[in-house]
């Protein structure tokens, strides 16, 4: 174990609410789909990748704020067209067969990415207004993975505000508890659920492209990501939103502890959180119950 200082440990636990808010935007696209559709979206890793690629292609020319904003707008857009041709069919069939769509769509995802770009990585700088550091006394911290941290508290804190203060928002969440209900006002959910099926997978795009320029963008890289966001859910409760904001920080710090403290103990040890919780608390920390859309 490393010589321990202030200094470090701060770095580490800041590491970790990054990390966490990678996990927290990912398994709130998750838990939405899933609390509104009923649909556990296994290609929810192949939308990040996705996201990441896209604003490989853009990012040259829009820059990368604009590839920030335009990437996930065109990854809910197909997203959407998918939920519409495809998904759509399976609501009212056994549950299983969108578990078995989401992930052949993965499968078939990763191979066009491999197919379009190559096999290999390709490098994603860091955009120049935010290299380099920052410097607080003994503490030096990266600006980008700074920005990265208040970006991600942003759009937690603007998803909370839709869903709780907007009328689209009030529906959705009618709609994840009782959909009988809204059906019976007269609401029709069809284009709802498509929508949430755009905006879920918009911020699994966003997160790729966020994480784009720590790690180099590869044709796999949603899939060990795709799973730590399904840990998260799980441990958050399946549906719930403070769950998954809870669920992805805690799990963040636990990863970057064990990196510090027993770094061949890291990808495990997320595993065995989930399984400490559910031993507890089958349904995860703030799981409910939730109806199908039929």
């Amino acid at each position: 174990m490393p010589s321990l200082s202030t200094s470090m440990l701060f770095i580490y636990l800041a590491n970790g609410f990054v990390v966490g808010t990678y996990y927290v935007i990912l398994a709130l696209g998750l838990s939405i789909i899933f609390g509104m559709i009923g649909v556990v979206n296994l290609a929810h890793g192949a939308f990040y990748a996705i996201g990441a690629y896209l604003a490989l292609v853009l990012k040259d020319t829009l820059g990368f704020g604009g590839a920030l904003v335009i990437s996930p707008i065109l990854v809910a857009c197909l997203a959407m067209a998918i939920e519409a041709l495809c998904l759509r069919r399976l609501y009212t069939g056994d549950p299983l067969l969108g578990l078995l769509f989401t992930f052949g769509l993965s499968m078939v995802v990763e191979q066009l990415l491999r197919i379009i770009w190559g096999a290999t990585g390709h490098p994603f700088d860091i955009p120049q207004a935010f290299q380099g550091a920052v410097i607080l006394g003994d503490l030096i911290y990266s600006k980008y993975r700074l920005f990265t941290l208040l970006l991600t508290a942003g759009t937690i804190a603007a998803i909370w505000w839709f869903l709780e203060k907007t009328p689209y928002g009030t529906i959705i969440r009618a709609g994840t508890r009782d959909p009988e209900m809204v059906r019976i006002l007269g609401i029709s959910l069809k284009p709802i659920l498509t929508l949430v099926f755009g905006f879920g997978t918009a911020l699994a795009a966003m997160a790729g492209v966020l994480s784009a320029p720590m790690a180099e963008v590869h044709p796999a890289m949603g899939t060990s990501i795709g799973t730590a966001a399904f840990v998260v859910v799980v441990i958050g409760g399946l549906g719930s939103f403070w769950g998954s904001i809870l669920a992805g920080l805690l799990v963040g710090q636990i990863v970057s502890l064990s990196i510090l403290f027993f770094p061949p103990a890291a990808e495990a040890s997320m595993f065995v959180l989930m399984a400490l919780i559910l031993l507890i608390r089958p349904r995860g920390l703030f799981g409910e119950r939730w109806e199908r859309f039929e």
